[in-house]
């Protein structure tokens, strides 16, 4: 069984899939999709317990991708992925109710240890 259940949204493909890929390796469910859009139709229809969120993407960017989760799903813990340079971006993000943000390029065991403490951060917040 699956430690956690991941959706993961960057425009990156080749970076997203590697991520999936690594994830899934951990027993971690993840599930990857490169658009704004696709994430809000997957928040929608599924459970998640955490979204990994790019925070520059064409289209729906990540902030407002943010903002649109949180109304459908306000409990929901997002972390942003942002690079250098973006990190104005990342803290307006968590003012928006962002859990946190990893800088790229990403350390796969920093972003596994944020996804925990978002999940038992909520958790803990709901008992």
């Amino acid at each position: 069984m699956a430690i956690l259940t991941v959706l993961l949204v960057d425009d990156e493909l080749e970076l997203i899939e590697t991520l999936e890929e690594r994830l899934m390796i951990r027993d971690i469910d993840a599930q990857a999709v490169t658009t704004g859009e696709e994430a809000l139709k997957l928040v929608a229809e599924k459970e998640f317990d955490v979204v990994v969120l790019d925070v520059k993407m064409p289209g729906i960017g990540g902030l407002e991708t943010l903002r649109r989760i949180k109304k459908i799903r306000p409990a929901l813990p997002v972390i942003l992925l942002t690079g250098h340079g973006s990190t104005r971006d990342s803290e307006e993000g968590i003012r928006c109710g962002a859990f946190d943000y990893v800088m790229k390029p990403l350390n796969i065991e920093d972003l596994i240890q944020t996804m925990h403490d978002s999940k038992y951060g909520r958790e803990e917040n709901n008992a």
